[in-house]
């Protein structure tokens, strides 16, 4: 029955994006492409008729698949916020090893006399 495999992989993804206790971030999202990508295969195998039991997986699938969503997207803002931070760090580093390179040019003075 290929909506109960697609239900247990979604249930394992929702696993992995709880666990906090993966420290490795790498490592984490090397599983959660891995899962997403074995879904993928499966999603076009997925067609009607159904039966009761599998119309009662789907709507399961479907709940899970909203929360999958939402960490998903707290996984990414995390991502997302790192980058700015490292930005953020990279820049007031080549601040401090070259304090002259961003002076402002305001308070020229221009004599239009001559």
């Amino acid at each position: 029955m290929v909506i109960g495999t697609f239900h247990d992989l979604t249930a394992e993804l929702l696993a992995v994006l709880e666990n906090r206790t993966i420290t490795e971030r790498d490592d984490k999202i090397e599983r959660i492409t891995k899962l997403i990508d074995k879904r993928d295969e499966l999603l076009p195998q997925i067609k009607p008729p159904f039966t009761g039991e599998e119309q009662q997986l789907g709507r399961a699938v479907l709940l899970l698949n909203q929360q999958v969503d939402h960490l998903l997207k707290l996984q990414k803002q995390e991502i997302q916020q790192d980058i700015q931070e490292i930005n953020k760090k990279k820049r007031s580093s080549n601040k401090y090893t070259n304090p002259y390179e961003s002076l402002s040019v305001d308070g020229i003075f221009y004599d239009k006399r001559n």
